[in-house]
């Protein structure tokens, strides 16, 4: 077994025991004698509260890191993330928009705030994708241009804060500080074939990213499709994290953090790399919420605001120290 191989076993089972700790701690001690009849708290509490929330979490980790590993290497940038083109910009002002038309509804299986973000991310996904069509627009200037977009839908977040009432503004910032409690597996469910698909669309291209660490006109002269893969990478991640953000609003850094330290415990192979961003990322941030449950207990510490406030040091000591 290749030491990576052996690396990606261990990290399976670094995950696996994250869940169970991140299920079983709590506030609330749980007495394994009531996990088990349905009749206790203790069963409400393990199965309607913590699973699906960690399960949440680990979903949404995973998606978010393996999406910041494809676009640092679809962008060659190594601050590239999911939220780098706008993608989650777009999302948040579909929620506040819906917030702000006071819409509490419920469309496919959605909160209105959710099919808001949803569309949000989607248009702003399509735009990019309509400008990756046009041949004279590199990779560096499709990234300057998802910046730019990202600057135009947070401008206008500030303006539609603006127009909101006291009540309204505070559910606005409070869904922008992203989180991942839920009761039930509704939401779960829903986002499972996001994040799988995604997922496997990436895993599909495994060797195509190999290749473009190389450089664009290197990967090219070995056979890689440029203008394909950059489809599939920007569709796949714009797809993930549009209904990511639509369920758990935005949450920062997990897919900056996480492929960083990947890449330099496992090496550079996409093959290997792909699969640990799923259990990694997903571990860090179930990591994250616990310790957003239990640091200002009994009130909550939204997750985004965990990632946040660990993302920020991190993205400063790779401004300065990375080779």
């Amino acid at each position: 077994m290749s030491r990576g191989a052996s690396r990606l076993g261990l990290l399976a089972m670094i995950w696996l025991a994250v869940m169970v700790a991140a299920t079983v701690v709590g506030q609330h001690s749980l007495q394994w004698a009531g996990v088990f009849d349905a009749s206790s708290p203790d069963y409400v509490i393990f199965w309607h509260i913590r699973l699906p929330r960690v399960l949440l979490a680990l979903a949404a980790g995973g998606a978010l890191a393996a999406s910041g590993l494809a676009f640092q290497t679809l962008f060659r940038n190594p601050l590239a993330e999911p939220y780098t083109l706008g993608v989650a910009s777009g999302a948040a002002l579909g929620a506040v928009t819906a917030i702000e038309l006071g819409a509490g509804a419920t469309v496919l299986g959605l909160t209105v705030v959710g099919t808001g973000s949803f569309i949000g991310a989607g248009a702003v996904s399509l735009l990019i994708l309509g400008l990756a069509a046009r041949r004279r627009f590199t990779t560096g200037t499709l990234l300057l241009a998802g910046i730019a977009l990202s600057l135009t839908c947070s401008a206008l977040i500030l303006f539609v804060q603006y127009r909101a009432d006291f009540t309204e503004s505070f559910r606005m910032v409070r869904w922008m500080m992203g989180g991942v409690a839920v009761v039930g597996y509704r939401e779960v469910i829903w986002l499972a074939p996001w994040v799988i698909g995604g997922w496997l669309l990436l895993l599909s291209l495994r060797w195509d990213l190999n290749l473009l660490l190389t450089g664009e006109e290197v990967a090219a002269s070995r056979g890689v499709d440029l203008s394909r893969v950059r489809w599939i990478v920007l569709g796949s991640v714009s797809a993930m994290v549009g209904a990511l953000v639509a369920v758990v609003g935005p949450i920062g850094f997990v897919g900056l953090i996480v492929p960083h330290v990947l890449r330099r415990w496992l090496g550079h192979d996409h093959l290997i790399l792909l699969p640990a961003c799923m259990l990694g990322g997903g571990a860090f941030l179930a990591l994250c919420d616990l310790v957003g449950r239990l640091v200002i207990a009994p009130a909550e510490l939204p997750v985004g605001v965990v990632t946040a406030l660990l993302g920020g040091p991190f993205f400063l000591w790779l401004l300065l120290v990375k080779r």
